[in-house]
């Protein structure tokens, strides 16, 4: 039996929540990203990760505030647990691959094309095991040119905003590369729910599980906390503030190059020339000990 789907049992609440959240997820990977790219060793790995898990944690936080918003009609909906929380880890584990991919290669053709498709198999992962930990009485079907179409879209825009960490500057450009790509997760979103089929089977087992708001409403407490610490550690940092700055060591490499007091000029030796008649007379006088 077909099953009747509604995505919007909240009305535009979830899907404007989701959007800022995925906007929000973007904006600190993104600048985080960038961050990294003036960094050194250790401090390099550390934003990179923090850009990765701000990313999945903001897709992964979209995905499950838009599901807040969908019912099944004749059936309770309910969750795994374990297949939810691989989810999380699917999303935060394959963004970072593709981000240390382009954070350490730079903006080749082959690492944004590389990093930008394992990120986007990432997105799609995610939104696609998460929809698999959803239980109810009957089973789910696709539409496999609906869906290829959201994986492209997922591939597309996480090359885009790989694109735009590493080229992109400036406060403003990267919120406005952080909008497209939470247009483009909240479309790919939308667009892998537009495959869904629903068939119904009145002679299933009755779901047990966690209910939607029972489970994800405590499950998105952690990643928006997370978010919310990762925005302020972004907004400390004034290198982020202002989308520049100098490398960690340049001055110092600067000071080694110029003058010791660090200024552009470079002091050139001084050799102190004798006159001949200094010379003479010191030569007198040596003359005059040894006598």
């Amino acid at each position: 039996m077909q099953g009747t789907v509604d995505g919007f049992s909240y009305g535009l609440v979830t899907p404007v929540v989701a959007f800022l959240m995925a906007c929000l997820g973007a904006a600190l990977g993104l600048r985080c990203t960038t961050r990294s790219l003036r960094a050194r060793s250790a401090a390099r790995a550390g934003w990179l990760a923090l850009g990765a898990t701000s990313i999945g944690s903001g897709i992964w936080t979209m995905h499950f505030v838009a599901m807040l918003g969908f019912s099944v009609r004749g059936t309770p909906v309910a969750y795994d647990r374990p297949l939810t929380f691989a989810s999380l880890a699917v999303a935060v584990v394959m963004v970072g691959i593709g981000i240390f991919i382009v954070g350490y290669r730079g903006a080749t053709r082959m690492a944004l094309v590389t990093g930008g498709t394992i990120t986007g198999l990432g997105v799609a992962s995610m939104h696609y095991l998460g929809m698999a930990g959803m239980l109810f009485e009957g089973r789910f079907a696709y539409d496999t040119l609906t869906v290829t179409l959201s994986v492209v879209i997922a591939v597309v825009a996480a090359t885009t905003a790989l694109w735009a960490a590493v080229s992109v500057h400036g406060f403003l450009p990267s919120l406005g590369a952080s909008v497209v790509m939470g247009v483009a997760v909240s479309g790919m979103h939308y667009t892998g729910m537009a495959a869904l089929h629903v068939h119904l089977d009145p002679e299933a087992v009755p779901v047990r599980g966690d209910t939607p708001v029972s489970l994800l409403l405590p499950m998105l407490i952690g990643p928006g906390c997370f978010l919310l610490l990762a925005g302020v550690v972004v907004m400390v940092d004034p290198m982020v503030v202002a989308g520049g700055g100098p490398v960690p060591g340049d001055a110092h490499r600067a000071g080694r190059g110029h003058g010791h007091d660090g200024r552009g000029s470079t002091a050139a030796p001084v050799q102190r020339h004798r006159a001949p008649y200094e010379t003479a007379a010191r030569g007198g006088y040596r003359q005059s000990r040894k006598s």
